[in-house]
C-alpha cells in the first residue's frame, strides 16, 4: 500500500544513524508503521539491507567480492512495492531514486539511456548531503547574514538620523551605539519591511534547458564543463525587503561555508556504498528475441543496456566516475502478462531474491485507513482542521469505504490501496468544497453518510467504471 504523504508525519520518519540498530527485526518494525502486511517483502529488503552493513565490516578484499542481494518484487499495483523501497532508503538516509524501466530505450534509439539513472541518483545524493551540511552550518550562516544586514543598515552621509543622539560625540562610539540599537530592532523583528539594496545572483540561462530532455543528459554535462560562464549567471543589485534579504544572505553564507567539492565526493561515496535504485515496471521490458526476427528494441535491448549497470560498471557523471558494483537494485512489476523468467538469463541472475506481494483484502483496507502514521483519514482530518472543521470517521464508515474499495477493485482494474483515495475523495467531496463555510464545525462521517455519497455510483456499473 502506498498513500500520499503528510509532511508532518513523514518528517517523523527519522533515519537510524546507528547501523548496529538496523537489525532486520528493527527494519521490519519501522516499515510496519507505514506499510500494512507484505511481511515476505519486508523481510527480504531488511535482510538485503543488513547484508550491506555486514559487508562493510569485512576485510576490503573480501568485501569487494560480496555482491548486493538485488530483489524482484512481484505483485499488482498499489500493494506497497514502491513504499517499502522508499521507506527503507529514508530509514538509512540512503540516496534513492525510482525509475520506470519502460522509459529507457536501447542505445542508438531516441530516448533516455540507461546510465542516466545513475547520474540522477548522484544528483539526489548531492542534494541529500548538501541539505545535511546546510543544517550543520545553519547557525553560523544566519549569524553571518545578520552581521551583513547590520552593515547594510548602518548610516552613512545623509542617513545620520540613525545615529543614537544619546551616544558620545566620537564617531566610533556613535556607530557602535547605533549598531547595538539596530541589532536589537533586527532581533525584535521591527525592521522586516525596510527595503535594502543587495547583490543577487541571476538564474542560469534557461535557453539551454532543452538539453535536459530525454537522452541528452551527457551533452548537458559536457556543455556545463566547457562553458561554465554560460550557466553560472551574473550578479545584479536588487532592492528587496529585509525579510527577503535575510533569506538571500543566509543562502549566500551557506554557500561560502559549504565545500561543494567535498559534498560531491561524499555523495559519490554514498551512492557507491548505499545507493538504492527502484526499477518499476520491469515486467514491461520482459521479453526475448522472437524466432525469425531480431531483438525487440523496446524490451531486450533495454535489458541489455541495464545489465552492465546492475552487474557493476563505472558511469561518468558531472561529479566524477561512479561505480555501481554495490548499488542495491530493487525491481518491481505486476507480471500479469509476462513472468520473471521472460527476462534475459543474465539479468535474472543479477536479481537472486524474488518475493511475491499479496493482493490487499477488505480487512487490509480497514487497517490501512486507521493504522499507519500517514493514514489517509488522518490526512483529511488534519486538512479540514486548518479551517476549523473537526472531521470524524466512525468505524462502520471506514469498513464500508474498505468494502466499496475492494468491490471496485474486483469489478474493474485492481489498483490496490490507491482505490481508497478515489473513494474517500468521492465521499468527502461536499465537505471539502464547503470547508470553512460549513455551519456545523463537527462533521461526522458515518455509514449512512458514506452510503448516501456512493450508493448512486456503486449501483450503476457503467458509472462506477468512470467515477471509481
Amino acid at each position: 500500500m502506498r498513500t500520499s504523504l503528510n509532511p508532518a508525519e513523514d518528517a517523523a520518519f527519522t533515519p537510524l544513524r546507528d547501523e548496529e540498530a538496523l537489525t532486520p527485526r528493527r527494519i521490519v518494525a519501522e516499515l510496519d508503521r507505514y506499510v500494512i502486511g507484505q511481511n515476505a517483502a519486508k523481510r527480504a529488503v531488511a535482510i538485503a539491507l543488513r547484508n550491506r552493513i555486514r559487508r562493510q565490516k569485512l576485510a576490503p578484499e573480501l568485501a569487494e567480492e560480496v555482491s548486493p542481494k538485488n530483489i524482484i518484487m512481484i505483485g499488482p499495483t498499489g500493494v506497497g512495492k514502491t513504499e517499502i523501497a522508499r521507506r527503507v532508503a529514508r530509514l538509512t538516509a540512503s540516496p534513492f531514486i525510482k525509475v520506470e524501466a519502460s522509459r529507457f530505450t536501447e542505445v542508438g534509439y531516441v530516448g533516455r539511456d540507461a546510465e542516466s539513472l545513475i547520474r540522477d541518483l548522484v544528483d539526489v545524493a548531492v542534494k541529500l548531503v548538501r541539505e545535511e551540511k546546510v543544517r550543520a552550518v545553519a547557525p553560523k550562516a544566519r549569524e553571518a547574514a545578520e552581521a551583513r544586514l547590520l552593515d547594510l543598515l548602518l548610516p552613512t552621509g545623509a542617513q545620520l538620523d540613525w545615529v543614537d543622539p544619546r551616544a558620545e560625540a566620537r564617531p566610533e562610539e556613535a556607530l557602535r551605539s547605533t549598531r547595538d540599537r539596530l541589532k536589537a530592532d533586527l532581533v525584535a523583528g521591527k525592521l522586516e519591511d525596510r527595503r535594502l539594496e543587495i547583490e543577487v545572483q541571476e538564474s542560469p540561462a534557461s535557453s539551454m534547458q532543452v538539453f535536459s530532455s530525454q537522452g541528452m543528459e551527457e551533452m548537458e554535462v559536457n556543455l556545463r564543463e566547457m562553458l561554465p560562464g554560460l550557466f553560472g549567471g551574473r550578479s545584479q543589485k536588487k532592492k528587496v525587503k529585509l525579510s527577503e534579504a535575510r533569506e538571500i544572505l543566509v543562502r549566500q553564507e551557506e554557500a561560502k561555508l559549504i565545500d561543494m567539492a567535498e559534498v560531491a565526493r561524499e555523495a559519490v561515496r554514498r551512492v557507491e556504498s548505499s545507493g538504492v535504485v527502484f526499477l518499476d515496471e520491469i515486467d514491461k521490458i520482459a521479453g526475448r528475441e522472437s524466432a525469425g526476427r531480431g531483438p525487440d528494441v523496446s524490451r531486450e535491448g533495454v535489458q541489455r543496456d541495464l545489465l552492465p549497470i546492475v552487474e557493476g560498471t563505472s558511469v561518468n557523471t558531472k561529479h566524477g566516475m561512479v561505480r555501481t558494483d554495490h548499488v542495491l537494485f530493487i525491481a518491481a512489476g505486476a507480471f500479469h502478462v509476462s513472468k520473471p523468467s521472460d527476462l534475459i538469463p543474465e539479468l535474472q541472475g543479477r536479481f537472486p531474491i524474488r518475493v511475491e506481494l499479496e493482493p490487499l483484502s477488505e480487512d487490509d483496507f480497514v487497517r490501512i485507513l486507521t493504522e499507519p502514521r500517514n493514514a489517509l483519514t488522518r490526512q483529511y482530518e488534519a486538512l479540514m482542521a486548518t479551517e476549523g472543521v473537526e472531521l470524524s470517521f466512525s468505524s462502520g464508515a471506514l469498513k464500508l469505504v474498505a468494502h466499496y474499495a475492494a468491490l471496485a477493485n474486483e469489478r474493474h482494474e485492481n489498483i490496490g490501496a490507491r482505490r481508497l483515495q478515489t473513494i474517500l475523495e468521492r465521499v468527502l467531496d461536499e465537505i471539502s468544497f464547503e470547508g470553512a463555510e460549513l455551519e456545523s464545525k463537527l462533521q461526522v462521517v458515518d455509514e449512512a453518510y458514506v452510503e448516501s455519497r456512493l450508493a448512486g455510483v456503486i449501483g450503476d456499473p457503467d458509472l462506477s467504471r468512470y467515477i471509481l
